[in-house]
């Protein structure tokens, strides 16, 4: 290509930016529960915005709060953790203890300075498609209130 080509063919980080603006969320799902209700959304056919990566997770009690961070810090718009209902984890009380560090987590946040409103906690068993799929559009919903993450590099 010659210089002149290249100054008249947009590249396409510039047609993103004119566009409006579309959240990455990350998703750590649950193995027992919420990926399998995830895939039942999929195989379901059940709609849902295409904005969530979905990490797949042993238990919630699993999940560092450092991953979550590392996810924001990385340029996710949002985090979405999805796991067993409480009662029902097959570690006993992996979610459980997510719910605990949750709740520390969205201090730590809010300490640093970083929109709490940006981490979801959600429980959806696997039979729970839609419970999946309603969570993951009302997390991108609120992250296009909230706008981008400012620690979201230029893309």
């Amino acid at each position: 290509m010659t210089a002149a080509t290249q100054k008249t063919v947009p590249s396409k980080s510039k047609k993103k930016r004119k566009g409006k603006f579309e959240p990455r969320i990350v998703a750590f799902c649950c193995n027992w529960c919420s990926y399998a209700g995830a895939d039942l959304a999929g195989t379901s056919r059940m709609q849902m915005p295409p904005n969530a990566r979905i990490i797949r997770i042993n238990c919630t009690g699993r999940i560092d709060p450092l991953f979550i961070l590392d996810a924001l810090y990385q340029g996710a718009d949002g985090v979405l953790i999805s796991g067993c209902h409480p009662g029902d984890c097959h570690y006993t009380s992996g979610n459980l203890k997510m719910r605990g560090r949750f709740v520390l987590l969205k201090k730590l946040l809010e300490d640093a300075g970083i929109d709490p409103e940006r981490i979801h906690l959600q429980w959806a068993s696997a039979a729970e498609g839609d419970v999946f799929t309603k969570g993951v559009t009302a997390m991108v919903e609120r992250i296009k209130k909230i706008g981008p993450n400012p620690l979201r590099k230029g893309d």
